[in-house]
């Protein structure tokens, strides 16, 4: 029997998770080491389970199947294709600067005082959050990843209610109320889409009288599995709008404003560069494997709801006042970029929008992480607030430029190649559609170089003269981050080579080619 390495990517932090909320409350530092140390060896495992993916070898590589719950099917069914491996991987890359850059965001909040924030109990949930998304991407078996798709809900309205961010205009008994209505508003959103999702699945089993995904895919290919075609729209639908919630797609995105602005900046990095992943990863792996008719059926709505998305959450970013607001926007717009390359039915859209999920990933990462240092120095989210802080901690300024310019896809920058296949493969089905989604690009630079101008450019602020530069902790954490996005910038390939495979095979599910050149080329 060989080693169950997927099994064991998700197992490691989750028993990490337990071991980091057992550590006493008096030894704090041994906690984060702890969270640490188990993060970087969950790095390692999805390592070495990209080092043993084949991308030319079989869909679902590594699988595990064991009996569960066997009177209705339910399966421990676990595999990877391309797309599921690059995101355990960002997944796995992304939580050890999370635990880094939050290394003291839930120490005591007054020195000497009594009022304990459990430190334990904040990297804990971190690494419950981790292992249930490295599940989430691994799951073969549908109702197995319902479970996790929806568990993942209560450890991150713990950290964003009981951990956020103590940066508010208005005190802190403002921002405690703050945090816990976008902890409720977060829960609830998700929680619906999860219940209409649930629906959905109890209909699936009906229908095809099992949950595993590869069954129900290959009885549907092979003819064996005939669903009506209403039934197919509605299965359709239920999961799509549980995917859209998390995605956030327009307009069901209200929550992610809200949750990222009250959170501290390492968990809304967990929230939209990894968590958010969930949804648009889902679209691929089952409304469009398990629901081809039906995608197909609904995609002109689904575009339309993308490019509103792209142009609506950019439009919103420009006018913020805060920071992480700012970014979160920024998301929603990235976001429909991604869902918008995963719905053009090509090859260059959708293999550019699994490349955006790692892109964004990254560059969200730095851009987030920079500003969420910034802010633990000023102690304000607020823009205005700003002024100056180039010439007094040029390093930051900096990186938050690098991340700033990244966020725009600046050519040479990883986003740049995701965002451009995104576009290139729209334009060769929906060329209107492609049009009106380039507008983003440009929304984008305004609202990226007007953040920018006004927080590191201009006179220095009194409150910002004083302000020091990244410290060595910091720079461990973005110099990395920036190096993958000069790397993947330049060279892509070793992404593209492991998801394009995978990609091939979803545009086979939904019996789509690549539309032909109008011209064909002179020979």
């Amino acid at each position: 029997m060989s080693f169950p390495l997927l099994t064991a990517t998700a197992v490691l932090p989750a028993v990490g998770a337990v071991a980091t909320a057992a550590v006493p409350a008096a030894r704090r530092t041994a906690a984060k080491w702890l969270a640490l140390v188990v993060s970087l060896g969950t790095l390692a495992l999805a390592v070495a389970t990209l080092v043993r993916f084949d991308p030319d070898g079989a869909r679902y590589q590594l699988t595990e199947s064991h009996s569960w719950i066997a009177a209705f099917g339910v399966r421990y069914e676990l595999g990877v294709d391309g797309i599921g491996v690059a995101l355990v991987g960002l997944t796995a890359l992304l939580i050890p600067f999370v635990i880094l850059a939050g290394w003291h965001d839930a120490d005591p909040l007054e020195t000497g005082s009594r009022r304990w924030r459990p430190t334990q109990g904040f990297f804990a949930l971190i690494l419950a959050v981790e292992a249930m998304v490295i599940l989430s991407f691994e799951a073969t078996d549908v109702f197995l990843f319902y479970i996790f798709f929806e568990a993942m809900l209560i450890p991150l309205y713990f950290l964003i209610g009981g951990f956020g961010d103590r940066a508010h205009e208005h005190g802190e008994q403002a921002a405690a109320t703050q945090r816990s209505y976008a902890a409720v508003k977060f829960l609830l959103y998700n929680l619906v889409g999860g219940l209409i999702m649930l629906a959905a699945v109890i209909g699936l089993y009906v229908v095809a009288g099992n949950f595993s995904l590869a069954e129900i895919a290959e009885a549907r290919a092979n003819g064996s599995l005939h669903m009506a075609t209403g039934t197919e729209r509605w299965l359709f639908l239920g999961f799509f709008f549980a995917f859209a919630v998390k995605a956030p797609l327009w307009p069901l995105h209200t929550w992610l404003p809200n949750a990222m602005g009250e959170s501290t900046a390492p968990v809304a990095v967990l929230i939209t560069a990894v968590v958010d992943k969930v949804g648009t990863f889902a679209m691929l792996r089952f409304c469009l494997q398990l629901f081809p008719e039906a995608s197909k059926w609904a995609t002109p709505v689904i575009l339309v709801l993308a490019v509103i998305s792209i142009i609506y959450g950019a439009l919103l970013a420009v006018g913020q006042r805060d920071i992480k607001r700012l970014v979160a926007y920024a998301s929603i717009s990235h976001f429909g970029f991604i869902i918008l390359g995963i719905f053009a039915m090509t090859s260059q859209g959708q293999s550019g929008a699994t490349l955006y999920m790692v892109n964004h990933g990254i560059s969200t990462a730095a851009l987030l992480l920079v500003a969420g240092f910034l802010i633990s120095r000023r102690g304000s989210r607020l823009i205005a607030d700003y002024g100056g802080v180039q010439k007094v901690a040029p390093v930051l300024a900096g990186t938050f430029l690098i991340g700033g310019l990244a966020t725009l896809s600046l050519p040479g920058l990883a986003p740049f190649v995701s965002e451009f296949l995104v576009l290139v493969g729209t334009f060769t089905r929906y060329p209107a559609i492609g049009i009106v989604a380039t507008l983003g690009i440009v929304l984008a630079a305004l609202y990226v170089l007007v953040l920018y101008q006004r927080t590191m450019t201009g006179p220095v602020k009194p409150e910002v003269s004083a302000m020091p530069d990244l410290r060595v902790r910091e720079l461990v954490v973005v110099a990395p981050l920036i190096v993958l996005l000069v790397f993947l910038g330049v060279y892509p390939k070793p992404v593209t080579n492991i998801v394009n495979p995978a990609v091939k095979q979803t545009m086979s599910d939904v019996h789509k080619t690549d539309p032909k050149p109008d011209l064909e080329a002179a020979k």
